[in-house]
C-alpha cells in the first residue's frame, strides 16, 4: 500500500515504524473495504504494508494469517465459531460469542482483538409492494404466513445459504417453517437483490450490512428468535506478530469501535451502488473520521 497518510487521531508517534505488515481479506466488497481500512491505519502508524486483500473464499485469508503469510485481517465472530471452529450452535450474546471465539482460537496462534458493532449477519428482506401486501416484520410472521398461505412465501437464496446449518434449513427448523422446494430459487448473491426489488420472489436472503438494502428501499425481517449467529467484524492478528508489535491493538481499536451497520451500509453502497473503488472509499472514510491525515 502506498497511501500518503500521516497520523490523525491514531498512529501518533508512529508506534509501528519499522514493521512490515501484510493485511489480507476475503474478496467481497465489505471485506475489501475493511482490509484497506486496516492497512491505512497501520501505514499511518509508520508500518510498511503489503496488500493481500481479496483472497477468494473464507478459508484462504484465515490460513494466510494462521501460517504467517499474512499478519492481520477483519474476520466475523460467527464465521470463526461455526465455520472454522466447527461448532453447530451460535452463542446469542455477541460479547460472549466473541469471548468464546477468542479463547478457542488462541491455541491456533490467532488473537481476536475487541469486536466492532458491525454485525454482517443473514436476514430476509422484501420490497415495499410486498411489504404493503403482507405486512410481515419478523421471521415468526413469515413462518405464520407460510402456514396460512404457502404460495405467498417464495424465496430467493444463494446456494450456500440453502444448505448451511446456520442458513435456510436451520431457520426453517427454528421457526417451524416449511417452504416447499418449488418456492425456493437459488441464485448468485447480487441477483437476489434485484429479484427481490422487482418482486420476482417475496423474500430474499440478504446481508444486513449490504448497501443495496438502503438504495433499493427493502424491508428487513427481524430475527425475533435470534436464530442467526452474530457476525461481528473483528480484527484478527497472528499472535506471534502481535507479541512483536503490540501497538497493532491500540492503533486499530478506535477504528474498530467506530464501525457499525450504518457505516458499513454507507461504505458498501459507495462501491456496490455508486461504483467507487473500495480502497478509495476506505481512505476517504479514514480521513473524514480524522483517523488519518
Amino acid at each position: 500500500m502506498t497511501d500518503d497518510v500521516k497520523p490523525g487521531s491514531i498512529g501518533r508517534g508512529e508506534p509501528l515504524k519499522g514493521a512490515r505488515l501484510t493485511v489480507t481479506s476475503k474478496e467481497f466488497t465489505e471485506q475489501l473495504i475493511l482490509g484497506a481500512i486496516m492497512g491505512i491505519a497501520f501505514q499511518a502508524a509508520g508500518a510498511d504494508v503489503l496488500d493481500r486483500t481479496g483472497i477468494q473464499g473464507s478459508i484462504g485469508s484465515r490460513e494466510a494469517v494462521k501460517n504467517g503469510d499474512a499478519d492481520a485481517q477483519f474476520e466475523y465472530t460467527g464465521t470463526g465459531w461455526i465455520t472454522y471452529l466447527g461448532n453447530s450452535r451460535p452463542i446469542p450474546d455477541p460479547q460472549k460469542q466473541w469471548e468464546a471465539v477468542r479463547a478457542a482460537d488462541l491455541k491456533n496462534g490467532l488473537t481476536w482483538l475487541p469486536p466492532s458493532r458491525l454485525d454482517n449477519t443473514y436476514a430476509l428482506a422484501m420490497n415495499q409492494a410486498n411489504f404493503r401486501k403482507y405486512r410481515t416484520t419478523t421471521l415468526s410472521e413469515v413462518a405464520a404466513l407460510s402456514k396460512k398461505d404457502p404460495g405467498a412465501v417464495t424465496l430467493c437464496v444463494e446456494g450456500e445459504f440453502a444448505n448451511r446449518a446456520d442458513g435456510l434449513p436451520g431457520m426453517e427448523k427454528a421457526y417451524g417453517m416449511s417452504v416447499p422446494a418449488g418456492n425456493v430459487t437459488q441464485m448468485d448473491t447480487g441477483i437476489i437483490y434485484t429479484q427481490v426489488a422487482k418482486g420476482a420472489c417475496t423474500y430474499g436472503e440478504v446481508f444486513t450490512t449490504d448497501g443495496r438494502i438502503k438504495s433499493m428501499n427493502l424491508v428487513v425481517m427481524e430475527d425475533d428468535k435470534q436464530f442467526f449467529p452474530n457476525y461481528n467484524a473483528t480484527p484478527v492478528v497472528n499472535t506471534a506478530v502481535l507479541k512483536k508489535w503490540p501497538a497493532i491493538a491500540s492503533v486499530i481499536d478506535p477504528v474498530t469501535r467506530k464501525l457499525d451497520n450504518t457505516v458499513a451500509q454507507t461504505l458498501n453502497a459507495k462501491v456496490d451502488v455508486d461504483g467507487e473503488d473500495p480502497h478509495q472509499v476506505a481512505l476517504d472514510w479514514m480521513k473524514a473520521e480524522g483517523f488519518v491525515k
